[in-house]
């Protein structure tokens, strides 16, 4: 029972590792929530903390593969998925407390946000784009869209550029966005086939020797 419980734990620490980090934030949001630390402008705090898992959680995920090319960690692959559907449930949950929670759930209001303040419009394109990809993320939608479901999955790049526009028109300072900008850039760059093909190429050559 120990034996299978540790390999149990020595194959999934990684995935358990993704886990525990990606909720995290949210254990420490009804923390403060049920401590009371959250009264001096809630809305803002917890719109701020979801939105910051939501989009650290986006880069995490598209981070994998380049992770995988570069170092050969093929494990990583695993948690790609993990990390994209809590990047959705942050950005439902930052969805939600605008919604509802600033506005009330007040229709008319939402639509003139959504339709005339630009980072509201670029959020919301966002949070519908994770929101197909979650929806269609199970293996028998997989089976049903063949090698569609691979074109529609690439939306993700889009949706990390589009939470970087968000950040960038919603804060005063650009400090943030550029940083995440910089660092989606990268990411993206490094998965570009014939940069990937490169780098994996030129790995093979510095393990192969070592070996």
């Amino acid at each position: 029972m120990r034996s299978t419980l540790g390999q149990q734990l020595k194959d999934n620490w990684l995935r358990i590792a993704a886990h525990v980090a990606s909720l995290a934030p949210l254990v420490l949001i009804v923390w403060d929530l049920a401590g009371g630390a959250l009264v001096v402008d809630p809305v803002r705090e917890l719109t701020t903390r979801t939105g910051r898992a939501a989009i650290a959680l986006l880069i995490a995920s598209l981070a994998c593969t380049p992770v995988h090319s570069v170092f050969g960690f093929k494990r990583v692959m695993r948690i790609r998925k993990v990390l994209g559907l809590y990047a959705f449930l942050y950005t439902t949950l930052h969805f939600l407390i605008f919604a509802a929670w600033d506005y009330g759930l007040d229709f008319a209001l939402l639509w003139r946000a959504i339709a005339f303040q630009l980072y509201v419009v670029v959020g919301f394109a966002a949070f519908v784009i994770l929101f197909v990809l979650a929806a269609i993320s199970t293996r028998q939608w997989q089976k049903r869209l063949g090698k569609t479901w691979g074109r529609i999955q690439q939306a993700v790049y889009l949706a990390n550029i589009l939470a970087v526009v968000h950040v960038l028109w919603l804060s005063k300072a650009p400090d943030k966005a550029i940083r995440y900008g910089v660092i989606i850039g990268i990411l993206l760059f490094l998965r570009i086939p014939p940069v990937k093909k490169a780098i994996v190429k030129a790995r093979k050559k510095i393990v192969k020797p070592a070996r």
